[in-house]
C-alpha cells in the first residue's frame, strides 16, 4: 500500500529530472557550439545537436505531464548513460564529473520507470 508521501516524493523526482532535460534543450538552443564540439570531438556530425535538443525537450516535457512514463524514463535512462559516454575523459576533472552525474541520472530514470506514477504505475 502506498503512503501518502509516495505520489508526491515521484512527481517531485519526475519535475527535478524534467528541469534537467528541458534546461539541457534550452542549453542547446542558445548556445549549440559545446555539444557540436563534443560531437565533433567525437567524428560525429555536429548537426546532431538538434535532433538530441529535440530529444531532450520531449522528454522533459513528457516527464511533466507525466505522459507514458515508463517508457519515457526508460528512454531519459538508456539516453543519459549513452551520453555519458562523451564526457569520458579520465584527464579532465570536470568531464569525469558530468559522466558520473550522466548514470546517477541515468539510475534515477530507471528507478522512475519502476515506480511510474504509482498509482496505476503509468
Amino acid at each position: 500500500m502506498e503512503n501518502r508521501w509516495d505520489a508526491a516524493l515521484v512527481a517531485t523526482a519526475r519535475m527535478l529530472i524534467a528541469v534537467l532535460f528541458v534546461g539541457g534543450a534550452v542549453q542547446k538552443v542558445q548556445d549549440a557550439a559545446p555539444a557540436m564540439a563534443l560531437l565533433a570531438d567525437r567524428g560525429l556530425p555536429e548537426v546532431l545537436v538538434w535532433p538530441a535538443m529535440v530529444f531532450n525537450g520531449v522528454i522533459g516535457v513528457a516527464l511533466i505531464a507525466g505522459w507514458q512514463l515508463r517508457t519515457v524514463a526508460l528512454a531519459a535512462g538508456v539516453y543519459s548513460a549513452a551520453t555519458s559516454l562523451f564526457h569520458l575523459q579520465p584527464d579532465d576533472p570536470w568531464q569525469m564529473t558530468i559522466f558520473v552525474k550522466n548514470w546517477a541520472i541515468a539510475g534515477g530514470c530507471l528507478a522512475l520507470a519502476v515506480c511510474g506514477g504509482l498509482r496505476g504505475r503509468a
